[in-house]
């Protein structure tokens, strides 16, 4: 349970010198906050209707009775709550939803029920901050993975607010960054009352960095729903790419566009009908990786002009939000960006529910369990190099039974590494039971 008063005092007093600086600086930056939103709304990082938000100003009203606080930094962490948020609503328990990019809010706003509150969180000033916790008094704070804002965090903690860090992840990256602010993050870490951790490796590093009580629960990713498509938009791809092989590159990164185009003119000499779609993690690339696909004297299309491929159409670029259940559904094969460069690598999980057989790059640090145990079983194939890769595609292209094979394998994984969902729910029990408690005396 929550640490006690006295203990949060204690932790008030012996702030590292370092974040003694970071609130002093983080107070003193709040003039030039005008700033920095105009040049974020110049870039489309903001929303101009909800700028306010950012400065812990909302017009919304907070709901009455226990609110549970959920945040994570930008659409993967959100989508990654989006079962235990509905576990939490079956319990009538009021969700406030926060993250920090405009992709993010526009999926909350598409695959989110409306009664769960979605705000941008503030800046992380120690005014703008209060006036956030003023506002929503939450109840219960969750952060999701390792979004770790230090105001957010200390001032919550001088609330005596209980926090959890959920689904908690510390890459192979960060670990050693923080190793060298070891009493800064430890600082952080200690205002958690306990660190649901998704592996043993997390779990070992956050205990490493100075969390007192971390209990392994899984990873929140694997337990997602699959996500969902428009079944009248899925029909008509269906039906104007019928008869072409086709593969889905997902959630692609700059610099991949171009090796992904490239195995597309190679492996067309073998397949000559075949059809790539290259989903941009960032929908605003769009244009951007057209040009590269014209580059290399290939035909394109742009979802977001409402084109769709022709017979003509060697690659087709669907940028636009939301749509991955939509492409997932329509190819066989997937490849998961964000591994051909050192991003770390995308979520596989959501294409393997909807029977795609994967491919990825050997950059797979976000989720290296998950893909390790995906590589071992035969459910997803690893590519290192561009010969690699277009060896991997072009086999799945060229044998239904190797994609079947590796889909079954991948379906298998992904059963024996569930259950994060009950296990999370089991080790914050105590502190929902608080809150129903508390929702049963006000009701009395």
């Amino acid at each position: 349970m929550p640490p006690s008063g006295v203990r949060r005092e204690r932790l008030a007093k012996s702030l590292p010198m370092t974040l003694r600086v970071y609130q002093r600086l983080s107070s003193a930056m709040v003039p030039l906050a005008p700033a920095l939103i105009r040049r974020r709304l110049k870039l489309g990082k903001e929303d101009p209707a909800r700028v306010g938000e950012r400065r812990g100003v909302s017009a919304d009203v907070r709901p009455p009775g226990p609110l549970v606080w959920i945040h994570g930094a930008s659409v993967g962490e959100v989508l990654a709550a989006a079962a235990l948020i509905e576990k939490l609503r079956e319990l009538n328990l009021r969700i406030l939803l926060t993250s920090g990019t405009v992709t993010s809010a526009a999926i909350v706003a598409k695959r989110f029920p409306p009664d769960v509150i979605h705000q941008y969180v503030p800046y992380d000033s120690p005014r703008y901050v209060g006036r956030f916790l003023d506002h929503w008094r939450p109840s219960l704070a969750l952060f999701i993975e390792s979004d770790l804002w230090p105001n957010l965090i200390l001032s919550s903690s001088a609330r005596r607010l209980p926090m959890v860090l959920i689904n908690g992840r510390m890459s192979q990256r960060s670990f050693p960054r923080w190793q060298r602010m070891s009493n800064t993050i430890s600082a952080l870490l200690d205002r958690f009352d306990i660190c649901l951790a998704q592996s043993r490796m997390d779990a070992e590093r956050f205990a490493a960095l100075g969390s007192r009580n971390v209990v392994i629960t899984g990873n929140l990713k694997l337990d997602v729903a699959a996500p969902p498509a428009d079944p009248a938009k899925l029909e008509r791809l269906m039906a104007v790419t019928r008869g072409r092989p086709i593969v889905v590159a997902a959630s692609t990164h700059p610099g991949e566009e171009e090796q992904l185009v490239e195995a597309h003119r190679a492996l067309a000499g073998f397949f000559p009908s075949l059809l790539t779609v290259i989903v941009p993690r960032h929908p605003d690339r769009g244009e951007a990786v057209m040009r590269v696909v014209e580059a290399f004297g290939l035909h394109s299309a742009l979802r977001s002009r409402e084109e769709l491929p022709v017979a003509t159409t060697d690659v087709y670029v669907a940028d636009t939000m939301g749509e991955l259940g939509l492409f997932y559904r329509l190819a066989p094969i997937v490849f998961m960006g964000g591994s051909l460069v050192p991003h770390g690598g995308q979520n596989p999980i959501e294409a393997v529910k909807l029977g795609a057989a994967i491919v990825h790059g050997p950059h797979v640090f976000n989720f290296t369990d998950v893909y390790e145990a995906l590589d071992r079983a035969g459910g997803a194939r690893r590519a290192d190099t561009q010969e690699a890769l277009v060896k991997q595609l072009g086999q799945l292209l060229a044998d239904a039974k190797a994609r079947e094979a590796s889909l079954g394998a991948a379906e298998h994984v992904v059963q024996q590494l569930g259950g994060a969902l009950e296990r999370t729910l089991g080790a914050l029990e105590p502190y929902l039971l608080q809150l129903r408690l508390e929702m049963g005396a006000a009701n009395a």
